[in-house]
């Protein structure tokens, strides 16, 4: 009889002990959820402070992309994902695994599809094979645009995180796309600050390349107008004065603009004046030109440029067209075109046939030389014949260089009603007594 109440006693205390554990483990479990939650918390900031020191230090897209990935497979346990991004005016798929690689023409029917939806969705009513793979869609956008999103798949969040997982994804994706954003930004602000520098040192060179002033002499007056489209263009003139008897002048118009542009015609005013300081046959000058344009652009530029020599002593006066605006030679009346040279400097190797044009100057010869900016404006459709152009320096011809070529634009604009700002426009009047 003792022994069986024994018996019962011990069986009675087990079940009381079983009974006190789990009440204890029923008290605990509370406090493991919260800590594993916790850690999970903590895991998902280290992952957004691992990607936000990444963007800091200026990391490659392609190292995001990854870090974002090895969060979604290990952090989150994610299966599958493709995230797009908006590039121009398209979707492009910067990032994926778990999933084949789709078509284009897939990828752009699956983004026509999403297109309607600005909050995170489930993917599970839809028909598309291609949106078939996935759970949920989880865009970025900034005001009414998306500039990204991301698909998951084989995704079995805890129902009472699945929310919270979700959204810190959006957070993820977020911060990748922002932080990618405002590095395309500064590279173009980087950009555009080089191109401004870019602009202001073309024009610094272009300054350096125009005479600020032109001689004054007895013998002749001369007189130039200089009109850039922008900061910087592509005419170039010049005036040298070789000894007291004779002076060069030329007016070019090079192909392109910019600091490239300009340095071409830097080199071309050196080596113009190098060669004419030693050699005195326009030939040879021009050739050696030639030679100098060809291999500083390997022919992806070309110069338009007249060269001509006059000698006050003799009146002779001898010149190279090649490919420029033939200049206008007014005598008595009669206007005739400075048009014998050669073709554009920078086409060729060899520059194929060199012509020599001579002309003996009479007294109150005018010689006015310009750009095709002044006759061409393709912007307003307005193009300005020879005859028309020879009109204008007869009505004006009697006056002082500068005053021909104000009158010249002057007639020009009300006649034609132009604007005339769509090109460089550079006016080189020479007037010899």
């Amino acid at each position: 009889m003792e022994r069986k109440i024994s018996s019962l006693n011990d069986s009675t205390l087990l079940s009381a002990d079983y009974t006190v554990k789990e009440e204890r483990h029923s008290e605990r479990q509370p406090d493991i959820d919260l800590v594993q939650m916790l850690l999970k918390r903590q895991a998902e900031l280290n992952s957004l402070l691992e990607i936000t020191l990444a963007i800091n230090k200026n990391s490659d897209s392609s190292v995001l992309y990854e870090m974002l990935e090895v969060v979604l497979r290990t952090n989150l346990n994610v299966g599958s994902m493709m995230m797009m991004v908006k590039q121009d005016k398209r979707f492009a798929c910067v990032s994926r695994f778990g999933v084949p690689v789709e078509s284009l023409a897939e990828t752009q029917s699956m983004c026509a599809t999403l297109a309607p939806l600005k909050t995170i969705s489930s993917l599970n009513d839809f028909t598309d094979p291609s949106l078939q793979r996935f759970n949920y869609f989880v865009p970025v956008r900034h005001k009414n645009s998306t500039l990204a999103f991301v698909l998951i798949g084989d995704f079995n969040a805890v129902p009472e995180l699945l929310s919270h997982e979700l959204n810190f994804i959006q957070t993820l994706i977020n911060v990748v796309v922002v932080g990618l954003e405002n590095k395309k930004l500064f590279r173009e602000r980087v950009h555009r600050e080089r191109l401004q520098r870019d602009i202001e040192l073309a024009g610094e060179v272009q300054n350096m390349l125009v005479p600020l002033t032109l001689p004054e002499s007895e013998f002749f007056d001369i007189s130039a107008t200089y009109l850039p489209h922008q900061s910087i263009g592509g005419d170039y003139f010049d005036f040298i004065r070789l000894d007291e008897d004779e002076f060069i002048w030329c007016i070019a118009d090079v192909s392109g603009k910019g600091i490239s542009a300009a340095l071409l015609m830097a080199n071309l005013q050196a080596s113009l004046r190098a060669w004419t300081s030693v050699e005195r046959d326009l030939a040879t000058i021009i050739r050696k030109l030639n030679e100098v344009v060809t291999k500083n652009t390997n022919g992806e530029r070309f110069i338009t440029l007249f060269l001509g020599r006059y000698n006050i002593r003799t009146r002779n006066m001898e010149y190279v067209n090649a490919g420029h605006n033939a200049p206008l030679l007014v005598v008595d009346g009669t206007v005739s075109s400075l048009k014998s040279g050669t073709t554009l400097l920078g086409v060729f190797d060899q520059l194929p046939f060199v012509n020599i044009g001579k002309q003996k100057i009479s007294e109150n010869t005018l010689i006015f030389n310009y750009t095709d900016g002044l006759i061409e404006s393709f912007e307003e459709d307005i193009f300005i014949t020879e005859e028309e152009l020879s009109s204008i320096l007869l009505r004006n011809g009697q006056e002082r260089p500068e005053i021909i070529n104000r009158g010249v634009l002057i007639d020009i604009q009300l006649s034609k009603m132009a604007k005339m700002n769509s090109d460089d426009i550079t006016l080189l009047t020479l007037k010899i007594h």
